[in-house]
């Protein structure tokens, strides 16, 4: 079953004035349950504006979002409940924090669903354990964190809610790269221990070939592919006319098949890219 549907989406800025921009054009994509789907796309490609549609903070010109096979907009004076079960996380989610402790932040989300005290503080508790908060720290101002705490702080402010869907966009800009394999790691924990669906959103070709089982690749507004990891990692010059490109690796072992090595030019972790170098290296050397 799918979890969220496009169908036909188009979307323009300032429609009807003499500053109309179409931002997305004709979108159409199904992204089923507990699937982990990576978006990616140049800057001005559409990736912002899609996942505010999916969260219900934009309503599409034309063309409808489905959530578990609903529309959406189906019910407009309801649609603040679709942002309880699509969270958003934004990019520099840390630039929202605002209450006086980490606790009463990661709560805000929670206490506006209605729910008890006691329910509340579990979600809570469980979110930040889940992100790699310290229950030490949720006491503190979330101005006395760290980046990396602050970013995971905010995070844990949206898994607070139990979303069906959870869209991260950009989730590790910014963070030094033990801070940015940290998080991916407890973001890939949390899809697998929860099963839900996510959207991950990302510049970093690495993090999305280390995560997505499918990649949704804008460009110019418009749906460029929508497939697994390794086809489309493997249109390299398709992703290069966008102003994308593959993981480094794979352009490592895309280069050694040029050089007459046999090794498979579809890797896409650094890992995989080890494994088949070594067995490159003892099928030659017997």
């Amino acid at each position: 079953m799918s979890a969220i549907k496009a169908e036909n989406v188009k979307f323009t800025y300032g429609n009807g004035t003499s500053f109309e921009k179409t931002a997305l054009d004709s979108v159409s994509f199904e992204i089923n349950e507990g699937e982990f789907v990576g978006i990616i796309g140049h800057t001005g490609s559409g990736k912002s504006t899609l996942v505010q549609l999916l969260n219900g903070l934009l309503k599409p010109t034309e063309g409808s979002i489905y959530l578990n096979g609903r529309d959406i907009w189906e019910k407009p004076k309801k649609i603040r409940e679709i942002r309880f079960k699509v969270g958003l996380v934004f990019q520099y989610p840390e630039y929202q924090l605002f209450e006086e402790t980490v606790y009463k932040d990661i709560a805000f989300g929670p206490k506006n669903m209605g729910l008890s005290d006691e329910e509340i503080d579990k979600r809570v508790r469980s979110a930040a354990e889940f992100t790699g908060i310290d229950e030490k720290l949720l006491e503190n101002s979330p101005f006395e964190l760290s980046g990396g705490e602050k970013r995971r702080a905010a995070i844990a402010g949206v898994i607070a809610m139990d979303p069906d869907v959870l869209i991260l966009d950009e989730p590790t800009a910014g963070l030094d790269p033990l801070g940015r394999d940290a998080l991916l790691c407890r973001i890939e924990e949390y899809h697998k221990i929860r099963n839900n669906t996510v959207l991950l959103v990302s510049h970093s070709m690495e993090d999305i070939a280390r995560t997505a089982d499918r990649i949704l690749v804008m460009s110019h507004g418009k749906r460029l592919m929508f497939d697994t990891a390794k086809i489309v990692f493997s249109n390299h010059e398709e992703l290069e006319k966008a102003g994308l490109r593959v993981p480094q690796i794979t352009k490592i072992m895309q280069l050694l098949v040029k050089e007459g090595i046999d090794v498979d030019p579809t890797v896409l972790t650094v890992e995989q890219g080890f494994n088949e170098i070594m067995a490159a290296y003892r099928r030659r050397n017997g």
